[in-house]
């Protein structure tokens, strides 16, 4: 699901890394280096959703998680709310935003040649978009992680955020949001 979420928006990095790479090499491999590239992105997500699913697991345990896979806990659905939305003004999301909104500016900074340079430059790209929307992944625990319309919801916000000219407006101000929408929630249990 974390693939299906996170490929459209690696989607332009993807198609640029192949022609730069089919550009530069001779034999036609850039199919091949294309797919090494996002297998090492979709590596960084992997190992994500897999502490994503320990944490669900530990949820459900707690009975924080209803069988839908939403929170129970309206302190834990306006707590992931906050911090998801106080995470998009820090400068760490600003700063990998940056890359994730600017692949050319990353392939230059961190080009490697060959099989193994594609790879790490996956997983490079992976991280640095991880560390762009991990938080709002985090989110599929306040909606509901089986709840269609919030994983699309999410995928396209993260969509908009990279690609729109206005992305870091729009991250920012759905940061706000996100965060008054957590304290409503919060001040509901009060």
């Amino acid at each position: 699901m974390m693939a299906a979420m996170m490929l459209p928006s690696a989607a332009p990095m993807i198609l640029l890394y192949a022609t730069i790479a089919r550009r530069r090499s001779e034999r036609g491999e850039s199919a091949t280096a294309a797919g090494v590239f996002a297998f090492g992105y979709l590596a960084v997500w992997s190992v994500f959703s897999l502490a994503a699913t320990a944490l669900q697991h530990e949820l459900e345990k707690a009975a924080l998680l209803s069988p839908m896979m939403e929170a129970t806990s309206i302190t834990l659905a306006g707590a992931v709310l906050i911090a998801a939305g106080l995470y998009q003004w820090t400068p760490l999301k600003q700063a990998c935003l940056r890359y994730c909104r600017s692949p050319l500016d990353f392939l230059l900074a961190y080009w490697r040649p060959g099989a193994p340079g594609a790879f790490l430059m996956g997983l490079r790209h992976g991280a640095v978009c991880l560390g762009c929307c991990w938080l709002l992944m985090l989110l599929l625990f306040a909606g509901g992680v089986m709840n269609l319309a919030w994983i699309a919801g999410i995928a396209v916000f993260v969509l908009v955020e990279k690609l729109s000219p206005a992305g870091h407006w729009i991250g920012r101000a759905a940061g706000a949001l996100l965060v008054a929408w957590g304290g409503a929630t919060l001040l509901a249990v009060a």
